[in-house]
């Protein structure tokens, strides 16, 4: 009775080391968040045109401008998301199943939103106004959005993670680290707006 007790124990206490070991690596990682995100800067030239139809038929005069834009997106992992579950460790190899990347922030300010005025066609009859260029401006948001995740940003910004995850578990004394991420359904979620009643 008393050997089994001895063997109880000592399972007790090696699943109570795992457990700290868990906690200790998910402390770690969480401290290490914000190296762990990539900012990227996007260039997106805006061509506009507005054409002038007479009775709506006939094409009379096509007024053209094009614009620079710039956006700002820092995307990254959300690590408080991160739970002990997500963690395996055996002896000196150790495994972690990180959540997917996703867009911390995004800034598409209207003032880098510049006219190129050695391009800018129109005229008295067919003159861009500032609602047009709000719209082009709005366009343009949408299609960065749109595009966002088939630029390459999800897989570099796992490349980073990854190599910064490797280098700091290794400095904790494991030889054999293994970094797998739930996939990007999408990097922006839906605006859910309620219809105020």
């Amino acid at each position: 009775m008393s050997r089994f007790i001895s063997i109880l124990m000592i399972s007790l206490t090696i699943y109570s080391c795992k457990q700290d070991k868990r906690t200790l690596v998910i402390s770690k990682i969480q401290a290490a968040s914000k190296l762990a995100t990539t900012e990227t800067v996007i260039d997106k030239t805006v061509v506009g045109t507005k054409t002038k139809r007479l009775l709506g038929l006939i094409k009379l005069n096509e007024a053209n401008f094009v614009a620079y834009t710039e956006a700002t997106v820092k995307t990254g992992i959300d690590l408080n998301k991160l739970t002990k579950d997500d963690i395996e460790i055996n002896e000196k190899e150790i495994s972690i199943h990180l959540p997917p990347v996703e867009v911390l922030d995004f800034s598409y300010p209207f003032q880098k939103f510049e006219i190129d005025s050695t391009i800018l066609r129109d005229s008295w009859v067919n003159r861009f106004d500032i609602l047009d260029y709000e719209e082009f401006y709005r366009q343009a948001e949408v299609d960065i959005r749109n595009q966002l995740q088939y630029t390459g940003i999800i897989e570099a910004t796992q490349n980073r993670t990854r190599t910064l995850f490797q280098s700091l578990l290794k400095n904790l004394g494991y030889e054999a680290v293994f970094i797998e991420f739930s996939p990007t359904e999408a990097l922006f979620q839906p605006i859910i707006m309620e219809d105020p009643k």
